[in-house]
């Protein structure tokens, strides 16, 4: 976009995007990525021992909280699935399949690198999820915490390398949880929701998940020739975290839609 002098205008999103220094970021979690495994020990803790204390106790309704909640983690995952989506896009039309699995471009990119640290980072907060599951005496079923932690740990440890895949990884996630977390909003205001819209979400984790999977196979394949920079360490993790998402988030779509049983919240 021009102004009538010539010069080109941004957008205030943009700027920032672009003025972001990515380098300091990978820095900062080459040396503290192990943090996420203290996040993850006090995340534990509180969830198990807060279902101890609320088990004598009257449950808390929080339904302005949730939709708060809900909506905040919505908007993110939207703004963040369409800035790196256009990322990927755009490698994938320019440049080809392969090139946009190998690129570690995204990590370094003028509109992604932003996004791929804020992904990162927003696995933090995520675990929050977990706190209204408790408070509000839900079911707490073990792919939901299961999910939260090794994802934690996992992308925390993977960022600092800037591995290939990741702009696949980062995208997908977050474009899965637009769709999720808007579905969440809708039900904590108590609009009704039709139950294949559920359906179609975990639909689309098990698509998610098989996707990685695949992703793994190709960078472990690719890597013998040196064109996708990884670690056989990276794979490994990746692919085990992967392929029990898949296994779980199979059963979850089996036990909750067609056996017909309670339905219980995934993710």
């Amino acid at each position: 976009m021009r102004a009538s002098n010539g010069s080109v205008l941004s957008f205030p999103l943009y700027d920032f995007e672009r003025s972001f220094d990515e380098q300091e970021a990978i820095e900062w979690f080459q040396e503290n990525w192990n943090k996420s495994f203290l996040f993850s020990v006090v995340y534990a803790t509180l969830i198990f021992g807060g279902q101890h204390i609320m088990k004598e106790r009257r449950k808390f309704e929080l339904r302005t909280p949730l939709v708060l909640w809900s909506l905040s983690l919505a908007l993110f995952s939207i703004i963040g699935a369409l800035r790196t989506g256009w990322y990927l896009g755009h490698v994938l039309i320019t440049s080809g399949f392969k090139r946009s699995v190998c690129d570690q471009g995204f990590y370094t990119g003028p509109v992604s690198k932003f996004w791929a640290y804020a992904f990162v980072l927003s696995k933090v907060p995520e675990l929050g999820d977990t706190l209204f599951i408790v408070l509000r005496k839900q079911k707490l079923i073990f792919l939901h915490w299961y999910h939260h932690i090794t994802v934690l740990l996992y992308t925390w440890y993977t960022y600092k390398d800037m591995v290939a895949g990741g702009g696949w990884f980062m995208t997908m996630n977050y474009a899965v949880h637009a769709v999720m977390y808007s579905y969440y909003t809708l039900r904590a205001a108590q609009l009704h929701v039709p139950r294949f819209c559920a359906m179609f979400i975990t639909l689309t984790q098990i698509l998610q998940m098989v996707m990685g999977t695949t992703v793994n196979v190709l960078v472990y394949s690719w890597m013998q020739d040196g064109t996708c920079p990884s670690t056989w360490e990276n794979i490994f993790w990746s692919s085990v975290m992967y392929f029990s998402y898949l296994l779980l988030f199979c059963s979850f779509f089996y036990k909750a839609y067609l056996k017909g049983k309670e339905r219980p919240k995934a993710d």
